[in-house]
């Protein structure tokens, strides 16, 4: 019974899946700040030629 709570006090797996697990919520967290960001900047950018098209289609 020693043995094996030495070894598993020892064993530290379970920390490296825990810091694997930390690092891709971290890229996650950014991928959505950029992406957030980024959509907002779309919009835009397609609003803008959606009213070229709208004013091209409706001048004289």
């Amino acid at each position: 019974m020693t043995k094996f709570i030495s070894r598993f006090a020892n064993d530290e797996s379970g920390a490296t899946a825990i810091e694997y697990g930390l690092i891709a919520a971290l890229i996650a967290v950014a991928l959505i700040t950029v992406l957030g960001t980024m959509s907002t900047s779309l919009k835009g950018t397609f609003q803008k030629v959606s009213d070229k098209l709208t004013a091209a289609n409706t001048a004289p």
